[in-house]
């Protein structure tokens, strides 16, 4: 049985949200604020599970972060113990590519009163507000930046992004309307994240085993690494810097993002 409280402990929320769409909104706010973004075992050769309690025992009893598998299965779990009623859906991440990209991402479809919204605990470029699954529907995010729903003719929705003060990735600032994800509503099965899961966590292709990541939601922004090079951005400030000595690195890792990684760890890791 999911230990709600102990989720509820784990993200800092003293008491149950409502069941409505403020109530979906911040418990995912809640969640991205306090549990970091990482694939820290995929570049470490432990494989990810995503059964309940296998994500719920890293997540919230070790206290480590995971990836949109892990983190989203932790979030469907909570919101269905708040009586949400909640499914999730397979997504194509469009940053940085040309053709068209597989499913290796997940999301929520959460019904409310008879509408549709989708939620996403786990996304670790960015942090998109929940949206009512209505076409042309847009948001602002804390840190400013805007996010848009369209219908769209291949590739069922797309979920878009403008406005990202201070980005270094590729993902767009001022006026520019950039792709994120696009996905269908089509029933998702077990099966299906099981093999998405797989392939991002394996594939010499996926960004998460070339990469070693880390992120986290700031109030009005992020901060991440990404291999030795720490980003952080806060509304219109923004800093990049390179982390050269290992030391700092796991300093770095355990004070930001709440992650304590063994020096053999580090060594692991290969980054130095």
């Amino acid at each position: 049985m999911f230990d709600l409280d102990a989720y509820l402990a784990r993200i800092n929320l003293p008491a149950r949200v409502t069941p409505d769409a403020e109530g979906l909104g911040r418990l995912q706010r809640e969640h991205r604020l306090s549990i970091p973004f990482e694939n820290l075992d995929v570049r470490l050769g432990r494989g990810i599970a995503i059964d309940s309690a296998s994500v719920f025992a890293k997540l919230v009893t070790a206290k480590r972060g995971g990836y949109c598998f892990e983190q989203n299965r932790l979030f469907m779990d909570a919101l269905t113990a708040l009586d949400f009623e909640v499914r999730p859906l397979l997504a194509r991440v469009w940053l940085g590519v040309e053709d068209t990209p597989p499913l290796t991402h997940t999301l929520s479809l959460v019904t409310i009163g008879g509408r549709d919204w989708i939620a996403d605990a786990g996304f670790g470029g960015s942090y998109a507000p929940v949206m009512a699954l209505v076409d042309g529907w847009e948001a602002e995010a804390p840190d400013g930046a805007w996010f848009r729903l369209d219908r769209h003719a291949q590739h069922g929705w797309m979920l878009s992004r403008k406005g990202d003060p201070g980005s270094t990735d590729g993902r767009g600032t001022g006026a520019d309307w950039m792709p994120q994800y696009s996905f269908h509503e089509t029933e998702v099965f077990d099966a299906d994240l099981a093999l998405s899961n797989h392939w991002t966590s394996t594939a010499p292709g996926s960004r998460f085993t070339q990469l070693t990541i880390a992120s986290i939601v700031l109030p009005h922004g992020m901060a991440g690494l990404t291999d030795r090079r720490y980003h952080r951005r806060a509304g219109d400030n923004s800093s990049d810097a390179e982390i050269t000595d290992p030391r700092v690195y796991r300093m770095r890792m355990s004070l930001m993002f709440g992650i304590d990684l063994t020096p053999e760890e580090v060594v692991a890791l290969e980054l130095f």
